[in-house]
């Protein structure tokens, strides 16, 4: 069992308020007073709160704070609600108080805005069963006056309707959830927090008050070729007996990461080049001595943290992270697939505040060379006062003690804080124990950066991610924007058919366990890959056989450098074979981030064959500080006419071509300037046979291979010759 302590969210986990009785509320004042006593019942004390020399029964002493000390630490509560002793110290001295004061202080306004949100919660509760009740006396009402269709007389349940009986059956249970979530509110609030109830294996009657099964629910990320994608590694979700294991696991876990994203030195220790952190294991051992155990034997420990501040309101954000196919989507380039099998709890008062997820997922490096982590885990979320979430995942493979994992991920994810003007600080930490002996030495000191799976790409695709979504939702045409695109509308079909095309080309490029990657030749790192699939019944892609192939290199040359090489048109016939040597030009673009970069386009290529003159090509470049991508497909000029006017970009057929280009996670001196090389992916998908039945030909593969191997050599030629 967990210390008492990490149960501080236990209430909320069970859709239930807790609260503080309103004589001690009354301690907190308006006008700057606060009691010196009487706060040991207010909150349950944690490890930096406890006073050893509290005396219940002392006198109340009151002190009246100034103005400016009250703004100062309202301020400072904003960011940190849990102050530490160095920071108290360091806060009164600025102001002029005792450390003492300033813990009391922060007790106080803990436990205030803890009433006043379980307050408001219980409040939007009560209203909504009042409402039901009404409903449910209404529909009582309508069924004894109902008549039967054929004869006249009173009707029976089984002449009802189909809709009559389900609505009957939806009504019943949403009173009982109302009932349950108000009851257990209103029977909580005002009792301390040691008195939560026992939860165990046992105790049926907790866990079915608790936890809400609402059955397994299944969403792949990305687009599924055939039926060999849907034959996801056998998971199921959770048994009854592990339902409060699994609760116990999620508060200790929100509880670690805020400790872990809130805590400096000697936790976290700076990086030698001062562009990071480091996990001091020895600290994080000393400060979680529970947790999920001890690192397995052959694992090791990957652990960072980063911030940004994104272009995204908090509470979007956190939709985003509690729906599997947004987050899925959003994170397309890391996340290869994933799956909700439970939602034991969907939050209360209308929003993602105490849900809770069972969840299974593959996390990727777009190269066939690095395999694919994939972790069994339970996501939570929690509203840690106004305007501030967090969100965690914890790996629950002690819950399958007969797998074997390669991947546990320790208490990971993200505390979110509003911001004015629609923005959010979020602070990322990234926990994992990973088996990593099968990542090819190229890609080795990539995955050991932290560049490969840390924080700062989670951070990075997440920054640029919201300049994306902020300019898919922008009404009106960017003065970025040029070209052949004259309505808003048109513009987000664009940007949404370019969305779908990234999506399909990242979960299609890794190494996830729903490929099987054949080598066609000897067993160096660029060595062409191919898999084939089968297209069909998918209006968004030409029916038949697709080949896909794809091979991974190393480049002396800086990553910024091929990502403008290949996303230029005017240097494309370089490389592109297809375009064979013809004029590409630009027929739209549009700026989708901060970055030139970042940026959807449509090109023509005027090709000296005839055939091809008419050729358009979609392409999306995107870039941050952990990596690049050049993504491009062949598009029907009627179709894309479509989607120029505003049309359903949904039943335009793609098949993605593209790049992946990613630092190489080390220095190289060339003439006393420090550079970084390039790992750079290639990746074709080629409709081989329109017939979804045919059989793949030797001659086909023999093609692809021969086609991939060409664009290699072109592209290193060009890059080379032009370094040297």
């Amino acid at each position: 069992m967990f210390q008492p302590n990490m149960f501080e969210s236990h209430h909320h986990l069970l859709e239930m308020g807790n609260g503080t009785p309103e004589n001690e509320l009354d301690l907190i004042r308006d006008d700057g007073y606060e009691s010196k006593s009487g706060t040991d019942n207010m909150e349950a004390a944690s490890g930096d709160d406890e006073d050893p020399n509290e005396h219940p029964n002392k006198k109340k002493r009151y002190h009246r704070h100034t103005q400016l000390q009250i703004q100062e630490m309202e301020s400072f509560f904003k960011e940190f609600p849990h102050p530490d002793d160095k920071q108290r110290k360091e806060l009164g001295r600025r102001l002029g108080l005792e450390p003492l004061q300033v813990k009391f202080w922060f007790q106080n306004k803990r436990t205030q805005m803890k009433s006043q949100h379980e307050r408001h919660e219980n409040t939007h509760l009560r209203n909504e069963n009042e409402k039901l009740r009404a409903e449910n006396i209404r529909y009582k009402e309508a069924l004894r006056n109902a008549a039967c269709p054929s004869c006249g007389g009173p009707a029976s349940v089984g002449e009802m309707s189909f809709d009559e009986q389900h609505l009957r059956i939806e009504n019943v249970r949403l009173r009982e959830e109302i009932d349950r979530i108000s009851g257990l509110a209103a029977k909580y609030v005002g009792k301390p927090m040691q008195s939560y109830p026992q939860i165990s294996s046992g105790a049926s009657r907790s866990v079915d008050l608790g936890v809400s099964s609402f059955g397994a629910t299944t969403g792949f990320s990305g687009e599924i070729f055939g039926a060999s994608d849907l034959l996801i590694r056998s998971v199921s979700g959770p048994s009854e007996a592990d339902k409060p294991m699994i609760i116990e696991l999620a508060v200790a876990a929100m509880e670690e990461l805020l400790r872990m994203a809130q805590t400096g030195e000697p936790l976290w220790i700076p990086n030698s080049d001062g562009m990071g952190h480091v996990l001091n294991e020895d600290e994080y051992v000393r400060m979680f001595p529970r947790g999920i155990g001890p690192k397995p034997l052959g694992l090791k420990s990957e652990a960072s943290r980063e911030s940004a501040v994104v272009i995204m309101n908090h509470i979007n954000l956190v939709e985003i992270l509690m729906d599997t196919n947004q987050w899925s989507s959003v994170f397309s380039n890391i996340v290869s697939r994933a799956v909700t099998l439970e939602i034991l709890s969907t939050g209360v008062a209308g929003n993602y505040n105490g849900a809770l997820q069972v969840m299974t997922a593959e996390f990727q490096v777009p190269s066939p060379l690095v395999p694919t982590r994939e972790t069994y885990f339970v996501r939570y979320c929690k509203q840690h006062g106004d305007g501030i979430w967090a969100v965690v995942d914890v790996s629950l493979d002690n819950l399958r003690p007969a797998t074997i994992s390669k991947c546990r991920r320790r208490p990971s994810g993200c505390l979110i804080q509003e911001l004015p003007n629609g923005y959010s600080k979020v602070t990322w930490v990234e926990h994992v124990e990973v088996d990593d002996r099968a990542v090819h030495n190229i890609y080795k000191l990539l995955v050991n950066s932290g560049l490969a799976f840390g924080a700062r790409r989670w951070v990075a695709i997440l920054d640029r991610q919201c300049e994306r979504l902020a300019s898919v939702m922008a009404s009106n045409i960017s003065s970025g924007d040029v070209g052949v695109i004259s309505s808003p509308k048109g513009r987000k079909s664009m940007l949404k058919l370019a969305e779908r095309m990234v999506m399909s080309f990242c979960t299609g490029v890794g190494a996830s366990t729903a490929h099987t990657w054949t080598t066609l030749s000897g067993s160096g790192a660029d060595d062409v890959r191919v898999m084939t699939r089968k297209s069909m019944d998918d209006p968004g892609r030409p029916p038949g056989i697709v080949l896909s192939a794809a091979t991974s290199f190393w480049l002396p040359v800086p990553p910024k450098r091929v990502f403008e090489f290949l996303r230029n048109e005017n240097s494309r016939n370089e490389w592109d074979i297809l375009s064979n040597g013809g004029l590409v030009q630009e027929m739209a673009h549009i700026a989708n981030g901060r970055d030139p970069g970042n940026s959807v386009s449509l090109l023509r290529v005027n090709s000296a064959n005839s055939s091809q003159s008419n050729m358009l090509i979609l392409q999306e470049s995107c870039s941050d500080a952990t990596g690049s991508y050049v993504i491009y497909a062949p598009v029907d000029i009627i179709a894309m006419n479509l989607v120029l006017s505003g049309g359903d970009p949904d039943y335009v057929a793609l098949l993605p071509s593209g790049f992946a280009i990613l630092p190489d996670g080390g220095d190289h001196q060339t003439g006393g300037i420090t550079e970084v090389g390039s790992l750079l992916t290639v990746a074709f998908q080629i409709l081989v046979d329109s017939v979804p039945t045919a059989k793949l030909s030797l001659g086909s593969v023999a093609t692809v291979n021969s086609l991939i191997k060409c664009t290699v050599e072109r592209i290193k030629s060009a890059l080379l010759n032009d370094a040297a």
